[in-house]
């Protein structure tokens, strides 16, 4: 289909960049003719966190935005895309992860969200609407965010943990978030000594946000079990909001139950966690309060959503860890939409990045939805640094086998 063709079926302009008008009709058929990854300034060097920006071409002329994977991790992905319907986004989705036999890990799972990002914005611009609605509509009037450290305008060096947590309630964040008890990098880290320091820390923020005011602490995973517990019960009094990475990550399944068990301040985790299969056992057992998983990294808005449906179940709360700008638009776009209890983590205190003219509306420590269509990104090319580009699919050992139906099984 050329763009002509395209516009005729729809009846009006369908670009995917910015300044573009977008098309209002049913999806016609169209194809992905191009995957293209760019780099942006000051890139993340991170996999888990990657800022790269991801774009899927039609040849109706919509380009989706997206963000997240690497050169190499994307490939394999882009490669099951090309020559699709962009608008079959589950079907689109099983491909990517199943046709290579292996199922993919976590840096993998973050392409293929990346990837499912944009996918997700072609079909929120085809219909004229932001990605909230065609999940059903925002359920919220804004996403809560909560601020680390107090880096918002107005903190100044030096400041303590108090007069930081107290500049950051009365700039309109929900909860002022801290380290444990954090030092230098690359030097001794006594974590006896650091479990006695937070302690005293967490009192200062305690007064800071105030009676009622709220507050988290994110323990890094830096603590055995034993800390970790011993942690837990000095804070208790002082009614954290959540605890994050309270235990090591390579033991989570095992010792989250346990420390659940053991302490009763709030629980977070999973801001290193791929998709529901890798924690769900977790959100099930009530061994965590609010699941930190996120955008791309759990492979998307398509698995997101499947996420958020089985904490809604159980009433889990989802506290999403940032990533990227664009996936924190379609954080608020697709989490928007979940009716448990929502904090996101925002860090950028309203600033406009180079590459992204439009994309998130923040203010007074609080993210907004938008009426603009997909995700609501646009992009300024110049800023961005072309890495990789993919045209034409790939089959050579990938292959996937269909039941009865037509839906996908594995091979």
């Amino acid at each position: 289909m050329n763009r002509r063709t395209f516009l005729q079926l729809t009846g009006s302009a369908a670009l995917g960049l910015a300044g573009s008008r977008y098309a209002s009709a049913a999806l016609p058929k169209m194809k992905i003719t191009r995957v293209r990854v760019y780099e942006p300034p000051n890139p993340t060097p991170l996999f888990n966190q990657s800022d790269l920006v991801v774009t899927i071409e039609t040849d109706a002329g919509i380009t989706g935005i997206g963000e997240g994977g690497s050169r190499d991790t994307l490939e394999q992905c882009a490669g099951r895309l090309i020559g699709r319907d962009p608008q079959f986004i589950e079907k689109l989705w099983q491909d990517m992860s199943r046709a290579y036999f292996y199922p993919p890990g976590r840096e993998k799972q973050d392409a293929l969200g990346a990837l499912d990002l944009a996918l997700w914005d072609i079909k929120g611009k085809v219909q004229n609407m932001p990605v909230h609605q065609v999940l059903g509509g925002m359920v919220r009037d804004h996403c809560e965010c909560y601020n680390t450290a107090g880096i918002i305008p107005g903190v100044k060096p030096g400041m303590s943990l108090k007069e930081r947590a107290q500049l950051t309630i009365e700039a309109g964040y929900r909860a002022f978030r801290m380290g444990a008890a954090d030092k230098p990098i690359n030097t001794t880290y006594n974590t006896h000594e650091r479990v006695n320091q937070l302690a005293e820390d967490c009192a200062q923020v305690r007064e800071g946000v105030g009676k009622n005011g709220d507050w988290c602490i994110d323990f890094h995973q830096r603590f055995d079990l034993s800390d970790a517990i011993r942690g837990c019960e000095l804070i208790q009094s002082l009614a954290p909001y959540f605890v994050e990475d309270a235990v090591r990550t390579e033991a989570f399944n095992e010792d989250l139950p346990i420390l659940r068990s053991k302490v009763s301040v709030p629980l977070a985790a999973g801001e290193e966690w791929g998709n529901r299969w890798d924690f769900n056992k977790l959100v099930e057992n009530h061994s965590i309060d609010y699941v930190r998983a996120t955008l791309p990294n759990v492979g998307g808005i398509t698995e997101m959503m499947k996420i958020a449906a089985l904490c809604e179940t159980h009433f889990v709360g989802i506290v999403p860890h940032f990533t990227g700008p664009i996936a924190t638009a379609a954080l608020v776009n697709s989490l928007g939409t979940f009716s448990g209890p929502l904090l996101m983590e925002y860090n950028f205190q309203g600033k406009t990045l180079q590459h992204l003219p439009v994309c998130l509306d923040f203010k007074d420590g609080k993210l907004f939805p938008n009426d603009r269509p997909g995700l609501g990104v646009e992009l300024d090319m110049k800023y961005l640094k072309q890495i990789a580009e993919y045209t034409h699919p790939i089959t050579a050992r990938a292959q996937t086998y269909f039941r009865p139906d037509g839906s996908i099984t594995n091979w």
